[in-house]
């Protein structure tokens, strides 16, 4: 079986897309998924699937969800290897230290042309970021809540985009990499 992380956009946010986790884990379980796993309230799940095919996995995901709650948030679903070289390629290994500053923006494909100007033109002094493959990584020292850049990125990369912090993508990948597997 292999093993998939699922990355749903702007749910249980601001009172707004209600989702309970447990009642993802029965949807999930539902489409035949299994060793259906979420952290935090925001959208994040480990599972296991024979299926090979994630794009059509997320199309599945976001199609239950709205079935079952009436809106289709963005799903993005990574293979557990996807997320190893996301973390593997993470140009600013410091901000593992300080997991509020550290972002990985993973992105729906790999831009084909990313406006990497227009952000490094909004970036404060202290801002950094990087693009590899279908991950734009962020070093917001100062918080993502000031960042002009954090808010502009998925103009800038022309793609879907949903991002999580070190903390979260740490703890995905311990769970995609842990017992149960």
């Amino acid at each position: 079986m292999n093993t998939y992380i699922a990355l749903l956009r702007g749910i249980n946010v601001g009172g707004k897309n209600t989702l309970p986790m447990k009642e993802l884990v029965t949807m999930l379980e539902d489409l035949g998924l299994a060793n259906v796993r979420t952290y935090i309230q925001s959208g994040n799940v480990v599972f296991r699937s024979r299926r090979a095919d994630a794009v059509k996995l997320a199309r599945d995901i976001r199609s239950a969800v709205g079935e079952n709650h009436g809106f289709t948030p963005q799903v993005l679903v990574l293979t557990q290897q996807e997320l190893c070289d996301a973390i593997a390629h993470n140009p600013f290994p410091e901000g593992e230290s300080d997991p509020r500053i550290l972002h990985f923006c993973f992105l729906q494909s790999t831009p084909q042309k990313p406006d990497l100007d227009g952000l490094a033109a909004i970036r404060t002094g202290s801002e950094r970021f990087c693009l590899v493959d279908a991950v734009l990584y962020l070093l917001t020292p100062d918080g993502i809540a000031r960042s002009r850049l954090a808010g502009n990125v998925e103009k800038a990369m022309g793609v879907a985009t949903t991002a999580r912090n070190w903390r979260t993508v740490a703890k995905l990948w311990s769970l995609a990499d842990g017992p149960g597997k």
